[in-house]
């Protein structure tokens, strides 16, 4: 009996050392694509003279903007990064003539973010390019697929700001 839990439990650690390296390359999958990712968004940003990470607190407001304006809080939150990073960029989009800020007229406390026409005209003639690229990156999944694997990378996207918090407070 001894050998056969013996056996059992080396079978289990086979299974989750299998799954440890299953994470890692997982891991290393992601880390990749990201780096891919911000490349692109640099050719892109390259485009109107700015930097990768204003190139993305712009996206951020076009994908945000409902007519309205967006607050820095929730492009912040968006982007996973500090409101006063949003704040300090988005002034220098705005004397670049690429956004606008106002106060909210609700509460004097909010900044409110939206593109300027000159940014939509930009966006709108870089558009044909961009779907090239997207049909050429995301060709081998159809909707569906595309669908599911997004849903699953937003479940874990949940589940890694849980263990961020769960990291600090244990330290």
């Amino acid at each position: 009996m001894t050998s056969q839990v013996a056996r059992k439990r080396a079978g289990l650690d086979d299974a989750m050392s299998r799954n440890q390296e299953l994470v890692r390359q997982f891991s290393w999958a992601v880390t990749s694509i990201n780096v891919h990712f911000q490349e692109i968004r640099q050719f892109w940003a390259g485009t109107l003279g700015i930097s990768g990470p204003q190139w993305m607190i712009l996206m951020a407001i076009a994908d945000l903007d409902e007519g309205e304006g967006v607050s820095v809080k929730v492009a912040s939150k968006m982007l996973h990064v500090d409101p006063s990073f949003v704040t300090t960029q988005s002034k220098m989009l705005e004397k670049k003539g690429l956004m606008r800020r106002r106060t909210s007229p609700d509460d004097a406390r909010v900044v409110q973010m939206s593109l300027t026409d000159k940014t939509y005209k930009h966006l709108a003639s870089l558009a044909a390019q961009q779907q090239s690229l997207n049909d050429f990156i995301f060709s081998e999944f159809d909707s569906r697929e595309l669908n599911d694997l997004t849903k699953k990378l937003m479940q874990l996207t949940g589940r890694l700001e849980k263990a961020s918090l769960k990291v600090a407070m244990d330290l």
